[in-house]
């Protein structure tokens, strides 16, 4: 790579074959290009050059899933759960074994640094571990009553699950459904991200080889409107998880209503971030910009508003700035680099449009506010300060490298901007005060609160957000409850 004057690195294509794999569905067990011959390319950020093409379903592709996962259904529900748990291990192991070159695909196809990339796809094989062992402990109970009756509750597999995924996750997004559907006992159709393919395909072999059976996991590309509004409205499917954005999430929970199914909705976020005034403002300001910069920014939980106290503002402000210049933008695949581009030039045109809005409209771009030169969809990090109330940033989620701060006295007015929005993913508060960590953790609206520290989710606690954030969680001992249905028995003995 060579060295742009100032702080950045310029990306350059890295200089090794891109053996990028071919794109199939995977339907009733067998790898399939479909029906027809719809296809699209799937490009790579850090060049714009296409790495491949995925294959687009048809209507009757759909309805070859949907019936695989009924047959598959009856399958596996009927699976005792020790031989489940068994094969679900397998595949976890499976992912293990094959991070490095799982990481390496999905670093081709959505650019993020290849670190990150492996680093995904060893925590979805933990998440899956631990999704097996909840699957495990899907206890029902006994009610005590009077002589002569049992009273019982089951906890059951809902049924087949239609699932949709974003690509800013490419193996994070889709395991959260698979292994939760799985691990309950459900069959799922799962339609992963057109843009970055090859990840899923990878986590279902890995599935495939561990010995799931056909119909139980059903993999399908296409037309995200015609692929969502077919598999939802079909009567075999009885329970709908999303993750994306607010807008397709109201509707594809509308779609689901309508026929009475339960969904998950983990949708977009603004996450505010309060700086007290108590706190080392350089510190704060170092984990605040590893936490920004994760994924280029591309994370619904990214920390997206910093609100810092006056006292401390200046400080914090030059501490974030030399944290940006910091960071080694480039290639995912080039070592030492720490962030990638954008995953396509339509996020980095929006991320443009909000800098420029709030540049017009008063604010002071103190680091990057543009493209880096070259191929692929690459945009500087940013740092904006002053940044005025009526800046669209403040509203809209820059899902980017852009971080607006914002001047606050009282912390009571922080925490009222905070709330302000209709989001409510994620939070985050910076304090050493016990009496404002209670404050911060009973006003934050928000399903996620991290204080001290910008940590992502875990597989061991929830997930998921108030507001027009979604409703339901995934992870934790709650992440199986939507893909369970309970049945209370009432069983006396014969008269």
């Amino acid at each position: 790579m060579t060295t742009q004057p100032g702080i950045y690195e310029v990306p350059e294509p890295v200089a090794v074959a891109t053996d990028y794999p071919t794109l199939a569905m995977h339907i009733d067990g067998r790898w399939t290009d479909g029906s027809g011959d719809r296809r699209e390319a799937v490009i790579n950020p850090a060049t714009g050059t296409p790495l491949g093409s995925v294959p687009l379903a048809e209507k009757a592709d759909l309805d070859a899933a949907l019936a695989a996962a009924a047959r598959g259904y009856r399958i596996w529900r009927d699976t005792p759960v020790e031989r489940r748990s068994r094969i679900l291990r397998r595949a976890a192991d499976l992912l293990r074994e094959r991070a490095p070159q799982i990481g390496r695909v999905m670093t081709l196809e959505q650019g993020k640094a290849l670190s990150e990339a492996v680093g995904e796809v060893q925590r979805v094989a933990t998440l899956l571990d631990w999704d097996c062992e909840e699957g495990r402990r899907a206890y029902g109970r006994i009610i005590p009553t009077g002589p002569g009756e049992t009273l019982t509750v089951r906890r059951e597999p809902i049924g087949p699950v239609a699932a949709f995924t974003p690509w800013n996750f490419p193996a994070g997004s889709p395991m959260r459904k698979i292994a939760a559907a799985l691990s309950a006992g459900c069959s799922i159709v799962i339609k992963a991200s057109e843009e970055v393919p090859a990840t899923a395909c990878a986590l279902v072999r890995c599935f495939e080889e561990a010995g799931v059976p056909a119909g139980v996991l059903n993999l399908v590309f296409g037309v995200p409107a015609e692929v969502s509004e077919h598999l939802v409205a079909s009567p075999t499917i009885r329970f709908v998880a999303f993750t994306g954005s607010v807008p397709v999430g109201k509707k594809l929970a509308g779609l689901a209503a309508a026929v009475m199914k339960p969904t998950i909705m983990e949708l977009g976020g603004h996450a505010p971030v309060i700086i007290c005034d108590d706190v080392d403002p350089a510190a704060a300001a170092a984990a605040c910009a590893r936490g920004k910069y994760t994924n280029a920014g591309q994370v619904c939980t990214s920390p997206s508003r910093f609100f810092v106290h006056d006292s401390i503002h200046d400080e914090f402000v030059d501490a974030f700035v030399k944290a940006s210049e910091a960071v080694v933008v480039g290639d995912g695949l080039a070592p030492g680099v720490q962030m990638g581009p954008l995953a396509n030039e339509r996020r980095r045109a929006a991320v443009r449009r909000l800098v420029d809005d709030a540049r017009d409209r008063g604010a002071a771009v103190l680091t990057g506010g543009e493209d880096l030169p070259g191929p692929g969809f690459f945009y500087r990090p940013t740092v904006l300060a002053d940044v005025p109330a009526d800046a669209e940033i403040l509203r809209d989620e820059p899902f980017g490298p852009v971080a607006p701060v914002i001047r606050f006295r009282a912390l009571d007015d922080a925490i009222a901007q905070a709330n302000a929005l209709p989001y409510g993913l994620a939070a985050y508060g910076f304090t050493h005060r016990a009496d404002t960590v209670a404050r911060l953790t009973d006003a934050f609206e928000a399903g996620i609160l991290s204080i001290n520290h910008v940590g992502g989710s875990v597989p061991q606690a929830p997930s998921g957000g108030f507001k027009e954030s979604g409703h339901g969680r995934e992870g934790g001992s709650e992440g199986l409850d939507g893909y369970l249905v309970t049945k209370r028995v009432s069983h006396r003995l014969a008269i």
